[in-house]
């Protein structure tokens, strides 16, 4: 896998114990899907399934019989975590962000169904779902701290880079 300007070039096969080892466009690293770019990319689908798998399960079990309180508390607990997973260390523009949001908006469009989107940003401050850019921007902040205090000779170095 290759990231950069030249990441479509065909390169040579490398052969390991005389079989060749494929190159591929995306792989998986502790639960990450890394993609081939131009920089560096991160894929996000499977988060959203995995989101999508976890909300209907909740929701298919207390459905209708809870309240909405408890529901948002669910969706903020269990499921808010599987689709921000990975948003840390990658980098997260503006078009995955927003579909990030879009699958948390598809989850509040099932619960209380069809409002206006300032009503469905009113009931997220409510019950305290922030929007997915702030969401992730603490994400990355906290993980920026916690990685600059790290004893590591290597996490010196490059936060002082950055």
């Amino acid at each position: 896998m290759r990231f950069g300007p030249r990441f479509k070039n065909i390169c040579a096969n490398v052969m390991v114990g005389g079989r060749p080892v494929n190159w591929v466009t995306f792989a998986r690293y502790l639960g990450i899907f890394l993609e081939s770019s131009f920089t560096f990319k991160c894929s996000f689908a499977s988060n959203k399934a995995k989101f999508y798998k976890a909300f209907n399960n909740i929701f298919g079990k207390i459905g209708r019989i809870a309240s909405e309180e408890v529901i948002f508390t669910l969706i903020k607990s269990k499921c808010l975590s599987i689709l921000l997973y990975g948003t840390e260390p990658c980098p997260v523009n503006s078009a995955v962000s927003h579909s990030l949001q879009f699958a948390l908006n598809r989850a509040l469009f099932k619960i209380v169904g069809p409002l206006s989107e300032d009503t469905y940003k009113d009931i997220c401050n409510y019950f305290g779902i922030w929007p997915m850019e702030q969401h992730i921007s603490a994400c990355q902040n906290k993980f920026h701290l916690r990685y600059c205090a790290s004893d590591s000779a290597v996490c010196c170095s490059i936060s002082k880079l950055r």
